[in-house]
């Protein structure tokens, strides 16, 4: 048997999630490794309940079924290990094992926006909304949202009539698309986008899946906007989880009291989001607009500090090997974002964080809109 059915037999093991799966897998070596391992090994790394489902192999059937499913709808699996599973998706520490995919998307494109709301939205919140995916084809991303009613499907149907590649996060299997209603729309979107889902094809839309979904659309994007939102529900919680994971979030104000505005008013009051007016907002907060300068053009550091009456730094003898590091990458690639820091350093988000932070207070880097550093 192929380590791939092993690895998505373990998705079905009850209480196995995404975390302990890849927990498994690393310990193991490998998910055919975890199968063939003795009573006695699997107890070492899991509870009794989950060492005997793991060795009376009753799943496998299903696997099977499972695996039939997905050649004959040609859908695209992807571990979480594996090269072209979603960069963005790689930082966050509770990503999904596994990724099934239908269409023709690139989740390691250069830019992409989630876009979030109510279920029940206003007519200016429609209006917002298709008003924003306008506004945002000059930056060209993939718009993701999760293909419920209202703002979601408003995002999807924009882009698509835009021409923006657009993919919806589902809480449920590919067997059925949810809402219903949506199935036709959706074969749209399979050219230039398409369906995504950690769930396999014969999952239900259960409620419990929608928060799980929603991580996956915090995770994926460069920046979350929630256009319409009450207090509680998927949109707030979309939106907490780009906070725990450093994404840029917006939120779109309403008049006091509306219901629809609470859930946005309380993201801007409580600094949770940025307040957005119009999709040069997020160009501009993302650092989208601004050129790209020539290396043969671009004023030296110490230029740069002279400019602005700040003495530059001489002597960085005192500086740890991570902080040295991110110095030696600013220095070369005049900005980056935290996100391509952490990629090129390889420390947490906590880690860097804190890197970024001393850096700061000594007078060596400086913050920049969009989440983005630069070199003094």
């Amino acid at each position: 048997m192929s380590e791939q059915l092993y690895r998505i037999a373990l998705t079905k093991i009850q209480g196995i999630g995404a975390i302990t799966a890849k927990q498994l897998v690393k310990r193991a070596g490998s998910a055919t490794a975890v199968f063939q391992s003795s009573q006695k090994e699997l107890l070492k790394m899991t509870g009794i309940a989950t060492a005997k489902q793991i060795l009376n192999q009753s799943v496998m059937d299903w696997t099977n079924k499972e695996l039939e499913f997905i050649d004959k709808n040609q859908i695209k699996v992807c571990f979480f290990d594996e090269e072209y599973y979603p960069n963005r998706l790689k930082r966050v520490h509770d990503a999904p094992f596994v990724l099934y995919g239908q269409g023709n998307m690139d989740l390691n494109t250069q830019r992409i926006v989630a876009i979030v709301g109510t279920r029940s939205p206003t007519r200016c919140g429609l209006e917002i909304c298709e008003s924003l995916v306008e506004g945002l084809k000059k930056y060209n991303p993939l718009i993701i949202s999760g293909l419920a009613y209202g703002i979601d499907i408003t995002a999807h149907r924009k882009a698509v009539e835009m021409g923006l590649p657009t993919v919806a996060v589902m809480g449920n299997g590919l067997r059925r698309i949810y809402p219903r209603e949506h199935e036709d729309f959706t074969k749209k979107m399979l050219e230039t986008g398409g369906l995504l889902t950690e769930f396999p094809h014969d999952q239900d839309p259960d409620r419990e899946h929608f928060p799980m979904r929603n991580r996956i659309i915090a995770g994926l994007c460069d920046a979350l906007i929630v256009v319409e939102s009450a207090r509680k529900g998927g949109s707030m919680i979309s939106a907490l989880y780009a906070n725990d994971y450093h994404k840029d979030v917006f939120a779109i104000p309403g008049r006091v009291g509306d219901l629809n505005s609470m859930g946005c008013n309380h993201l801007i009051k409580t600094h949770k989001a940025n307040i957005l007016e119009s999709a040069a907002d997020i160009g501009y907060v993302m650092g989208w607009d601004e050129p790209i300068e020539s290396n043969a053009e671009t004023p030296t550091t110490v230029a740069k500090a002279a400019r602005k009456g700040v003495q530059p730094p001489l002597f960085t003898s005192h500086l740890t090997a991570p902080e040295q590091h991110i110095l030696n990458l600013l220095q070369v690639s005049e900005t980056l974002t935290s996100d391509q820091l952490l990629k090129e350093t390889g420390v947490t988000y906590s880690q860097m964080a804190g890197l970024l932070l001393t850096l700061e207070m000594n007078g060596l880097v400086r913050a920049l809109p969009g989440k983005r550093y630069a070199k003094i």
